[in-house]
């Protein structure tokens, strides 16, 4: 998967992430499944090429996360926290949005990460 760099901007602070970039549909399927770690600073960036009500879940994912549900123009719509290994629950975003990114969970409690928050995307 391509990789990039995404920065939040919380609390007055800019926070920096190494991403890889899930943008094609197999990509986003496979996610982070199978991976046994997450390690602090990076993540996963899903672009779903368009706005749309994005639903994620954690089949064969090992790891809690948190999920940031991402507008289009960079705005963190809701975020799904500390998610439950394995689970096949469907996780939603509560509005239109074109990117989810996945964090180690206890991530976005941490950075003070919240909704209404801004993400600086990398341009792919």
């Amino acid at each position: 998967m391509p990789k990039g760099r995404v920065a939040i901007e919380s609390a007055g602070r800019l926070h920096e992430f190494s991403v890889e970039i899930a943008a094609t549909a197999e990509n986003r399927g496979m996610g982070l499944m199978h991976r046994r770690a997450v390690p602090p600073g990076t993540g996963m960036l899903f672009d779903f090429q368009e706005s749309t009500i994005a639903t994620m879940w954690m089949q064969n994912t090992y790891v809690s996360l948190d999920m940031l549900f991402i507008a289009a123009d960079g705005l963190i719509v809701n975020i799904a926290r500390d998610t439950v290994p394995f689970s096949t629950d469907t996780i939603s975003a509560v509005g239109r949005v074109r990117y989810v990114l996945e964090l180690a969970a206890g991530t976005a409690a941490r950075l003070g990460i919240k909704p209404g928050n801004t993400v600086k995307l990398p341009a792919h």
